[in-house]
């Protein structure tokens, strides 16, 4: 299933058709996802005590996961999704721009990248390099001093 938790999905046909909402559960082996504010229903609920009331309660039921497509989060746009190896790790990219649909590869790869922006250079102190310069070149000895 290319369909996780905490993906904004587009449903594409059915009652909700256009409608977009989060992933909040899936069931890979039934092939069935439940989708925020989509696939509402009623349940009757009866009272288990002396002191409840019966109600009826609205909730999420499951649609099938080929309802659904995975909204890019960078093109905004429902995709098909993709796989591309990236670091050595598979990750789920976009078809229609190419970007990853992973949101904790994508995390990991914009503090990287933050982090070697916000490296700062390494500084030398002027006593330090002159040290290093001499100690790098071969001390000669005077030629009269031979015995």
């Amino acid at each position: 299933m290319k369909v996780k938790v905490n993906d904004n999905v587009l449903v594409i046909t059915g009652k909700y058709k256009g409608k977009q909402g989060k992933v909040l559960k899936t069931y890979p082996d039934d092939k069935k996802v439940i989708v925020e504010g989509v696939n509402i229903v009623h349940k009757h609920e009866k009272a288990r005590r002396a002191n409840d009331t019966s109600k009826i309660v609205t909730e999420e039921a499951p649609i099938d996961v080929s309802n659904v497509e995975v909204v890019c989060d960078a093109c905004g746009k429902a995709t098909r999704v993709g796989h591309t190896v990236i670091d050595g790790k598979k990750v789920r990219v976009c078809k229609k721009c190419g970007a990853s649909l992973d949101k904790a590869y994508v995390k990991k790869v914009k503090q990287a990248a933050a982090a070697e922006e916000e490296a700062p250079k390494k500084r030398t102190r002027k006593r330090s390099k002159k040290a290093e310069e001499t100690a790098a070149a071969p001390e000669t000895a005077p030629e009269g001093d031979k015995e």
